[in-house]
């Protein structure tokens, strides 16, 4: 069946309007299974909040989804198979504290519903390289990319209203693009994850009276893996596979950032600690809502660059660049990564005390790293102002 961009807009309304008044019932139900994230170390809370929301936000969900895009298709049906499962596991995780390589073994049966359902992709196509054929590689790399931005969207759920807003923002670029490729069923899809997180965001902006929890972020990130697959990834669009990219460029470099890290100083990947960006920017004294909003614009610029490389004709048909739109592709990239740049300088030159004696005569490197060694481990950091 044909969807619209008014389909879009209801279904994605009625997404938030269930999300919303499912909320609350989540968090009194997180409440009594003593689902609760206390405040720690290397948090940004400072009282109990209850898990959960993420059962709230698949109620919306998969509200919308039954009156909008299942109507029998099998695709589909297993779409929302695989976003129960991920929220159950998710779930369970929030409330047991799952080890990590059985919450990571439960996201890849999440994700074998779609994709043995259709919903992975074969091959696609790349700028200047044209068509890749992924033959029968494509269903395991299908999976490892879906569970991949499951788990970046995870990992960078850690203040209020982060993960809920970031993805809402991605999520409606990525609608628009998927309509605008012929795929009204993602594009859908899409709408419905942008009103889900926004029908959460209204109780998880600061100051949140309910987190989303593992269930909640674990949901986002399979919503829009499976969004990315089916509205740009299974066309045949030269800006196909650079298009997710962009726009969920924000959880991807903070994950990579942090995993980086980790490996640098020897710890596990997946242990979690206080070097994402909104712990950075936590230290150089930002509140809450201003880390948020800051990291909200820098998605929303990276979204306005990824609907501006699918709408503004630069090229033909046949790879012939126009000049002035051309032009003003540059501008507009250079501007972004420019802002981007800014941003990670402002948040990688602001050290520990213990850094700023790096330079001191006789200290070496090996020194100095082993006191950031420590200090990752104690948690004991210090911001120095920017010169």
């Amino acid at each position: 069946m044909h969807r619209t961009a008014l389909d879009a807009l209801f279904a994605g309304l009625v997404a938030a309007a269930v999300t919303f008044a499912v909320t609350p019932l989540s968090a009194r139900v997180a409440v009594r299974f003593g689902a609760v994230d206390q405040p720690r170390d290397r948090g940004l809370s400072d009282r109990p909040t209850p898990l959960l929301g993420g059962v709230a936000i698949f109620a919306g969900v998969a509200v919308s989804m039954s009156l909008w895009l299942l109507g029998g298709h099998k695709e589909w049906q297993a779409i929302l198979w695989g976003a129960a499962l991920i929220t159950l596991v998710g779930a369970i995780d929030d409330v047991v504290d799952l080890p990590p390589v059985v919450k990571l073994a439960g996201q890849v049966v999440a994700v074998l519903p779609p994709v043995l359902n259709g919903v992975r992709v074969q091959n696609f196509t790349l700028p200047f390289i044209h068509r890749v054929d992924l033959g029968g590689a494509g269903e395991i790399l299908t999976i490892v990319g879906l569970v991949a931005i499951i788990n970046v969207v995870n990992l960078s759920d850690g203040i209020d209203g982060l993960a809920a807003g970031v993805c809402a923002i991605s999520a409606i670029a990525l609608s628009i693009i998927a309509f605008d490729l012929g795929k009204g069923s993602a594009g859908v899809l899409a709408a419905i994850t942008a009103g889900a997180a926004i029908g959460f965001l209204a109780h998880n902006f600061h100051p949140a009276s309910v987190f989303m929890g593992d269930c909640g972020s674990n949901l986002l990130g399979y919503l829009l893996g499976v969004v990315s697959v089916q509205g740009s990834l299974k066309t045949n669009a030269l800006v196909a596979v650079v298009i997710p990219l962009i726009v969920l460029a924000v959880p991807f470099l903070d994950t990579t950032f942090v995993v980086l890290k980790r490996m640098k100083y020897g710890r596990p990947v997946y242990e979690a600690d206080a070097n994402h960006f909104h712990h950075r920017f936590s230290r150089i004294g930002f509140s809450q809502r201003r880390t948020v909003l800051y990291l909200y614009a820098w998605t929303a610029c990276l979204a306005g660059l990824a609907l501006a490389v699918r709408f503004v004709p630069y090229s033909d048909n046949h790879g012939h660049l126009h000049a002035g739109w051309t032009a003003v592709m540059v501008l507009l990239f250079v501007l972004v990564v420019l802002a981007s740049v800014y941003l990670v300088y402002v948040l990688e030159i602001l050290k520990f005390r213990r850094f700023v004696r790096t330079h001191e005569p006789g200290r070496t490197e090996e020194e100095v790293d082993e006191e950031v060694r420590r200090s990752l481990e104690t948690g004991e950091f210090e911001a120095v102002p920017r010169p």
